[in-house]
């Protein structure tokens, strides 16, 4: 089975334990090709900071929260994802037995985005306004090619939301959308996007199982955190994935868990 993992920011400290590594591990022992992405927001504002930068979020239209990244934000956010957040997780897995490679989107022109000139963002007083754009971007194209190599020989890609620009810039890209739009390019069999919560909630309870068309219609009745995942799922289905698991990243073998099915919110197209 070839599947793409997401892995959350929240779930970061969780992603570089040994009983996460050893749950990799073990699926990779198997045969499985699996390609990680990785979030790491918070470790990036909390390094912004430090660094006397206050980080800025921003909520489009559709539920869209996002960081707004200036040119001095980008420097930070690409320091810290292709660093020390990718390596942290790149030298956990190979402390684990896995052959893991670090990469952000620019390596090899694997993501392309286009850059966001304006933005139209909702106020916390409910009002629309368009500001200048940043370097934050919009997926147009994911390259597989690289990525299928490595798979091939049997190496664990790690892959940091930074795409290459039109003019070469790094941008911010979000990672679930990237998780989807990698899982589409290489044809993948599954997504598991992992979470902090228990999967998508719905008054007051989990819901075991989505149909695209359910998924559609739930949007306007989630938080920020999950709209971004709902979205990301039928991206993903769009583009010729099979499924989509929304999953809690927190729990004990937590990739062999949404894999069985025991936890999380399985999304497909009917």
């Amino acid at each position: 089975m070839r599947m793409v993992v997401k892995l959350g920011g929240s779930i970061f400290e969780r992603a570089i334990s040994k009983p996460f590594t050893e749950d990799v591990k073990a699926l990779h022992d198997q045969g499985h090709k699996l390609v990680l992405i990785h979030g790491g927001g918070r470790i990036v504002s909390e390094v912004s900071r430090r660094m006397g930068k206050e980080p800025r979020f921003v909520v489009s239209p559709k539920g869209f929260r996002s960081r707004y990244t200036d040119e001095e934000d980008i420097q930070i956010y690409s320091m810290v994802m292709a660093g020390k957040v990718n390596k942290s997780l790149v030298s956990a897995l190979l402390s684990g037995g896995l052959p893991a490679v670090g990469l952000s989107g620019v390596d090899g022109g694997i993501v392309k985005a286009k850059r966001k000139r304006e933005l139209l963002i909702v106020d916390e007083d409910g009002r629309r306004r368009i500001i200048d754009g940043d370097y934050s971007g919009r997926i147009e194209e994911v390259d597989p090619s690289l990525i299928s190599l490595l798979l091939r020989e049997g190496y664990v890609p790690v892959v940091s939301p930074i795409a290459l620009g039109e003019n070469y810039e790094p941008l911010n890209v979000d990672g679930d959308r990237l998780a989807a739009y990698m899982a589409g390019a290489l044809k993948a069999d599954t997504l598991v996007i992992f979470t902090d919560v228990e999967g998508v909630v719905l008054d007051g309870r989990v819901v075991g199982k989505l149909t695209y068309m359910e998924a559609r219609e739930v949007l306007p009745r989630i938080g920020h955190g999950m709209t971004t995942k709902i979205y990301a799922a039928l991206e993903a289905l769009d583009m010729g994935v099979k499924e989509v698991k929304i999953s809690p990243g927190l729990r004990e073998k937590p990739l062999t868990g949404a894999l069985k099915g025991e936890a999380g919110t399985l999304i497909t197209h009917a």
